[in-house]
């Protein structure tokens, strides 16, 4: 790496701090967001989450190498961290540090969108069954039944194993459609007590339909359980997506995804262990900090604690 890539490196690290000082500073206008600060693991794991997608958008700058482009491949192979490379090289020769960056992108683009298209589905199930119920609701919670009795690595895998190459886009939908399930289930039973409030009753007197008043009255109301849900899931979807790349079934190399990176390293485990160590790590701390920020949100977000 050159003092430029360096610099754009400490770069993302301050840009990560100033967002933690940002939010933080803005979050304290609100009781909700003075009890998400007050957990001790919110602000650490925002910084975690900042830094990653500060990296992943400036990966051309604070990467050296391009994501594909093998160094040597006669004498850098399972070259050690070093001043040149980082985080070292893998079997192919190709620049560890470099594929992170890179790869970041991939994984936590695959579990934002992924986590998205569940969320959408999901809300949209979960409302409809907690607005309308009666048949409406019986039929959609024994599909939402089905769905979570399936074991959703096995369904993953029996549909991913049709094809022999998958786009990213494919699997991208293709997790989201296999993980909305519990979210309807917690989007229904805010629905079922939302519907009987005063002002859902006063919507509907003043003529408007269920659609205008799901959309405009019900689900915001119900964003709470639907950002912690989402929060949560994101990194179950990467872990997914990471599983799926390491059994070749993923994200093909040489695309650089940081589950067919530890797929990539882990033959050579014995005599380069960064080559998968360092992805492997990427992924623990990102997932942590999702479940950090996921359980502080939580907290701030839950309404028996409104009047602390």
């Amino acid at each position: 790496m050159n003092i430029w890539n360096w610099v754009a490196l400490g770069g993302a690290a301050v840009a990560a701090l100033l967002v933690v000082a940002v939010v933080r500073r803005r979050a304290s206008a609100s009781a909700s967001g003075r009890r998400f600060f007050r957990h001790p693991t919110a602000a650490p794991g925002l910084f975690v989450l900042a830094f990653f997608v500060t990296v992943a958008v400036a990966a051309p700058l604070v990467a050296p190498y391009k994501p594909y482009q093998q160094i040597d491949i006669d004498h850098l192979q399972n070259r050690s961290p070093s001043t040149r490379n980082v985080l070292g090289t893998d079997p192919f020769s190709r620049d560890v540090w470099s594929r992170l960056a890179y790869g970041a992108r991939i994984s936590l683009g695959i579990g934002a969108l992924a986590m998205l298209v569940a969320v959408t589905i999901g809300g949209a199930v979960g409302a409809t069954a907690g607005y309308f119920r009666g048949w409406m609701d019986a039929a959609l919670m024994r599909l939402v039944d089905v769905g979570l009795a399936m074991p959703r690595i096995f369904a993953m895998l029996v549909v991913v194993a049709l094809w022999d190459h998958i786009a990213v886009p494919v699997l991208v939908l293709l997790i989201g459609l296999t993980g909305w399930f519990a979210t309807s289930r917690l989007v229904r039973a805010e629905v079922l007590s939302l519907r009987e409030r005063d002002f859902v009753a006063a919507a509907r007197a003043l003529g408007a339909g269920p659609g205008r008043v799901i959309g405009r009255h019900v689900l915001p109301n119900a964003a709470a359980p639907i950002i912690v849900s989402a929060a949560l899931g994101i990194g179950n979807v990467m872990l997914l997506e990471a599983g799926l790349s390491f059994l070749g079934m993923g994200v093909p190399s040489p695309a650089p995804s940081w589950g067919n990176m530890i797929a990539d390293g882990w033959p050579k485990m014995a005599v380069a262990p960064w080559s998968a160590t360092f992805p492997g790590l990427a992924i623990s701390l990102v997932v942590m900090a999702l479940n950090a920020v996921g359980d502080a949100l939580r907290d701030a977000l839950d309404p028996r604690k409104e009047a602390v």
